[in-house]
Formats: C-alpha cells, sequence, structure tokens
C-alpha cells in the first residue's frame, strides 16, 4: 500500500534525523548529478560523457575496460558512451601496441578544450552542495563517506569470496 503524503509536511521536505543514510546518500548524489548537468548542458555534454571526460582528462589513452573500471560502470555502458564522444569529436580510439582488438581512446583537442569550461562548472556545483557547512564539517562529511565506502566495498569483497554476485540490471528487470 502506497503512503499518502501527509498535508502538513512539504512534499519535498525531508525530516532528515528520520532518514536511513542510504537513502539521504542517494538523494544527495541524485541532487549533485542534476546541479552539474544543468551545467553541462550549456556544453552539450552529458552526466555521462563528463565522468569519462574527467578520467581521461587525467589518464588519457585508457583501454574501454580501465575507463569502465575506473568510472564503475559497466563496459556496455562504456562502449556506447565512448562511441557518442566520438562522433561529437572529443575523443578518438585505435589501437595500442599488438592488440588489435583493444582500442584505448585518446582526448582530441576539443575534449582536452572542455576542461577549462566543464570542470569550473563541478567546483560551483560542489561550492552550492556545502554553502552553509563549516571547514571542519566538510572534513567530517569526507571522512565520514570515506569511511562508508571502504565499508560497504569490503563488504562487497567479502560477499563475493562467498560466492554472493551483484545481479545485473538487466537480471533484475524480469523480476
Amino acid at each position: 500500500m502506497t503512503e499518502l503524503p501527509r498535508k502538513d509536511i512539504e512534499p519535498h521536505k525531508i525530516e532528515m534525523n528520520e532518514e536511513r543514510i542510504a537513502r539521504l546518500v542517494r538523494l544527495a548524489a541524485r541532487a549533485f548529478n542534476r546541479s552539474l548537468q544543468m551545467r553541462l548542458n550549456t556544453e552539450g555534454v552529458t552526466f555521462g560523457q563528463w565522468i569519462f571526460l574527467r578520467i581521461l582528462w587525467t589518464h588519457d589513452g585508457l583501454s574501454q575496460r580501465e575507463l569502465s573500471e575506473k568510472a564503475h560502470l559497466t563496459e556496455p555502458t562504456a562502449h556506447t558512451a565512448l562511441l557518442r564522444m566520438e562522433e561529437l569529436g572529443f575523443i578518438t580510439r585505435r589501437n595500442v601496441g599488438t592488440n588489435k582488438r583493444r582500442q584505448h581512446a585518446f582526448l582530441t583537442k576539443k575534449g582536452w578544450d572542455l576542461r577549462g569550461h566543464l570542470e569550473p562548472m563541478a567546483v560551483e556545483t560542489n561550492s552550492l552542495a556545502v554553502n552553509g557547512l563549516s571547514d571542519d564539517e566538510v572534513q567530517i562529511l569526507r571522512h565520514a563517506l570515506g569511511v562508508m565506502i571502504r565499508n560497504l566495498e569490503r563488504d562487497e569483497e567479502i560477499g563475493a569470496d562467498r560466492g554472493l554476485k551483484i545481479p545485473s540490471t538487466r537480471s533484475l528487470g524480469g523480476l
């Protein structure tokens, strides 16, 4: 049964002290993504492309597999994004070394030039998000999120050691 919103509470107001941390983190991540996407739209870049551009600005020439691992996304997702980025002229893909099947992504001048436009947008989004927090609160937040991420990564490793697997989104769709 779906619970109807209470009339005395605004629909978008969240009672932070009563919410699960997982939900708050998800809502914060969603808000970050939407805020940055609004800005990226001015340059014709999607949030998914931003993820790969950001990686390539520091690790140009990675393979699709390496990019998908660094982005924590599946290879098919990376493949689709890289194809579109190549069409837009942000990257070129070519073989490196003797492996003729593995293509590596290299930024074009256009891809490199985007950095000067896009990174300030991300900085602005982050600044907006922490507005009203003290420097100490930001450091505490960074530390707390880091600890949570490491705890959950450890849980995933333990699960994998026990033979537990994370199902693909596609397989869950059939449930």
